[in-house]
């Protein structure tokens, strides 16, 4: 005969089954999601995708366009605490090779930000490069940005020299990695 404590672990099981079988429901990945070709993430060495965005001073940037030029591109929000954090230093990195060929683009993750907050950010911090708005995500998908922020190199043949993920970048870095760029033949 089954005592009352043997009834109660059955119960805990079958409790424990249940809310396990229904986690595996909940956390499934859609049937739609499924059929999507899956996407690699741009690595290094590989090409650039390409990007078509409008900037903050309502141009449009086509990232295809800057090939034969050296491009570093930036994906950032405003309420990233790394992404503040580097600002002044890509300011001032403008600043500094402004009279290179190099272009420097970032993008605002819009869809996760608004756009009255960025554009505070970018008159908070004084940045006068372009400032692209990622309003529907496609950008950032297209790069598989899930980490902020995220610093793409991408050489004058448009293929990604160096990605970092994460931030702050150090001014240092930031010109080791641009010099490197700006140093290889057009």
């Amino acid at each position: 005969m089954k005592s009352y404590l043997d009834y109660k672990k059955i119960i805990i099981s079958i409790v424990i089954c249940l809310a396990g079988a229904t986690w595996i429901w909940v956390s499934r990945i859609p049937a739609e999601e499924q059929l999507r070709p899956s996407l690699s993430a741009p690595q290094e060495g590989f090409q650039a995708p390409t990007i078509s965005l409008t900037s903050n001073s309502n141009d449009e940037f086509n990232l295809a366009d800057f090939k034969g030029f050296p491009v570093m591109v930036n994906f950032w929000v405003s309420w990233c605490p790394p992404c503040r954090a580097e600002a002044p230093a890509f300011q001032q990195i403008f600043e500094e090779y402004h009279s290179t060929d190099l272009i420097i683009a970032a993008v605002n993750l819009t869809n996760q930000d608004s756009l009255s907050d960025a554009r505070e950010f970018i008159n908070k911090y004084q940045l006068t490069f372009p400032i692209l708005f990622d309003s529907n995500g496609s950008a950032s998908q297209t790069y598989n940005v899930y980490s902020l922020p995220t610093t793409f190199f991408i050489n004058r043949q448009g293929y990604i020299q160096k990605i970092i993920i994460g931030g702050p970048i150090p001014i240092s870095l930031l010109r080791v990695e641009l010099d490197k760029l700006l140093q290889e033949e057009p």
